[in-house]
Parts: C-alpha cells; sequence; structure tokens
C-alpha cells in the first residue's frame, strides 16, 4: 500500500527533528573536550539550522498537498542534508573544500522559505 505525501512528509519532519535533538546531544556530549573551538561552533551552527528547519519542514508538512508545498518540504530536507550535513563533516575533519557544498544547502533552505511563503499564502484559513 503506497503511502499519502502527507504521511511521507511527516515522516521526514519526524526524522529531521529527531535527528537535529541526536546532533545536538552528541555535539554537547560525545565531542566535548574532542573539538577544537572553532569546530564546535561550526557544530553549533549546523544544529541550530538543522532543527529551525526540522520545524519549518513540519509547518510545511502539515499544509495538506499543493506543489509549493511539496517543493517547501523538499527543499527544506534537502538544505539539512547539504547545509547542516557539511557542516557537520567540517567539523570532524573533512577537507577544506567540502565547505563547497554548504552554499547550496544555504540556496535550497531560501527556495524552502520562497515555496513555504506561497504555500501558505494558497491554504484557506481553517
Amino acid at each position: 500500500m503506497r503511502q499519502s505525501a502527507p504521511i511521507r512528509a511527516g515522516l521526514l519532519t519526524g526524522l529531521a527533528g529527531a535527528s537535529a535533538v541526536l546532533f545536538g546531544a552528541f555535539g554537547a556530549h560525545a565531542l566535548r573536550g574532542v573539538l577544537d573551538a572553532d569546530h564546535r561552533e561550526l557544530w553549533h551552527v549546523a544544529v541550530e539550522y538543522h532543527f529551525w528547519h526540522a520545524l519549518a519542514l513540519a509547518l510545511a508538512a502539515g499544509l495538506g498537498q499543493g506543489r509549493a508545498r511539496r517543493w517547501a518540504v523538499v527543499a527544506f530536507a534537502v538544505g539539512i542534508v547539504l547545509f547542516s550535513g557539511s557542516l557537520y563533516a567540517l567539523a570532524l575533519g573533512a577537507p577544506y573544500w567540502t565547505g563547497i557544498i554548504t552554499p547550496f544547502g544555504g540556496l535550497s533552505f531560501i527556495v524552502g522559505w520562497i515555496a513555504l511563503g506561497l504555500a501558505l499564502q494558497r491554504t484557506p484559513p481553517r
């Protein structure tokens, strides 16, 4: 049986939020004393953007159907992977060139916010 798009978006939202908490806890506890101040700051920025965009993903997932809503869900999910993922990797010692990926994640976040705005504009009040 095929799941509907809102259920998949809801699952994606749950995974994004849970992983933000897990990565935050991992950074606060397991990486304490392992990373220098600059790398801890990178980790913190990654977690912060990850969590805020998991919340944005939750909002988009709750909007029902529509092309703009689908774009928002996908863009936020891709942004979390590219932006936060590249910062996590850099914090853990990935090569400097890994940072080339980060702006693409930021661009994806921007697309997500624009799409979310369009989806909200088209969603009738309840």
